[in-house]
């Protein structure tokens, strides 16, 4: 919005000129999303502590201390994140590119569906919420016309193709595959960042680090010249996403302010669902869907603690680890929650740092 208001303008008022300029208004956004988050945020945990009855219901069958710690505590904080990011994307960005109404499609699509999971959880006072299975055909089809959005968005040459890191000429080619995968992706991003939001603040971090990754990303490689000099795979217009992840770094600040723990309010999976979905489409969009799974790999570890759970418990009937996903191990084990929650942070920098070297070695 002021990206189309002030443009124009540039010719007359050489200062408007900074609009141009994506590294301008991801800034821009980043801290206009985070005074969305700070002023709205006491306003909105008032009215779901008003609305909600006894706050998020906690599982009767994790941690014993967090039916001490965490009771009554309000969820659906997530629509403070979708708030700031939405506000400050559309404030800053520019409206003409597809990718950014596509990826905001797939984030308020998968937190549409995170919002009537909460509310059926705090309307019926339980943890089960949407079923697993409409869940699941929701984040399909909400997945698959993202994707097929997506790779009509993209270059001819690129549209149909699996980027490989590292192996600069490497694209393998799927076809009409390739919108099956990336929808796969984005339900995949979106379920693990679900199943990592456990602890307060957990999170929040390592999807702003990845935020950040895929900001730098986009901006390379929406840039022809940049994306030429490091042989990335230049996808015209991405650019943009880095106005969007640079909102979603705010949004997540201005969100961690009131996460930190004690947290006043969690995310529930009306934010878990959508920044999941948010990130994976932004890696389609860029052609780094693997440098995702690098950059989240914290994610994807917390995921296969429970996929390896279940399936060695129905196999053998005994457990892998104490409780998954994998930070209630730890939790029980005795590690301290924040202990828990600042190692975890730190392998999602090295995650991070890990795959941004990728972008270099070629």
């Amino acid at each position: 919005m002021i990206f189309h208001l002030l443009a124009p303008m540039a010719e007359s008022f050489a200062l408007f000129n900074v609009v141009r300029y994506v590294t301008f208004r991801a800034g821009a956004a980043c801290i206009t999303a985070l005074i969305i988050a700070l002023f709205f945020g006491p306003m909105l945990i008032r009215w779901l502590r008003a609305k909600q009855n006894g706050g998020q219901p906690i599982r009767e069958d994790g941690p014993a201390s967090h039916l001490l710690t965490k009771k009554g505590t309000p969820t659906m904080g997530g629509m403070l994140i979708l708030l700031a990011l939405t506000g400050s994307t559309l404030l800053w960005a520019d409206l003409r590119n597809g990718f950014v109404w596509c990826v905001l499609m797939v984030t308020l699509g998968y937190g549409a569906l995170g919002f009537a999971d909460d509310w059926l959880k705090v309307t019926k006072r339980n943890t089960k919420g949407v079923s697993g299975r409409a869940k699941l055909i929701a984040q399909a089809v909400i997945g698959l016309l993202a994707a097929v959005w997506l790779t009509w968005l993209m270059p001819e040459a690129l549209s149909d193709k699996l980027a490989v890191p590292v192996f600069k000429e490497l694209l393998i080619p799927l076809g009409f595959a390739f919108p099956i995968l990336a929808m796969l992706v984005m339900m995949g991003a979106s379920n693990a960042v679900n199943l990592t939001d456990g602890l307060d603040g957990l999170a929040i971090v390592p999807v702003m680090i990845a935020a950040g990754v895929f900001a730098l990303i986009a901006y390379l490689v929406g840039n022809r010249i940049f994306a030429d000099h490091l042989q990335l795979h230049a996808v015209a217009g991405s650019g943009e996403l880095a106005v969007f992840c640079s909102a979603l770094i705010g949004a997540s600040l201005g969100f961690l302010w009131f996460n930190a723990p004690p947290a006043a309010v969690f995310m529930g999976d009306t934010g878990s669902l959508a920044l999941g979905g948010a990130l994976g489409a932004v890696a389609v969009a860029t052609k780094h869907e693997i440098v995702l799974a690098i950059v989240g790999g914290l994610f994807v570890v917390e995921t296969l603690s429970v996929i390896i759970q279940v399936f060695w418990f129905k196999r053998t009937g005994q457990r892998v680890f104490l409780m998954a996903p994998l930070h209630h191990h730890f939790e029980k084990k005795g590690w301290a929650e924040p202990t828990i929650v600042i190692r975890f942070w730190i392998i999602a920098m090295i995650l991070g740092l890990v795959g941004l070297s990728t972008l270099k070695l070629r």
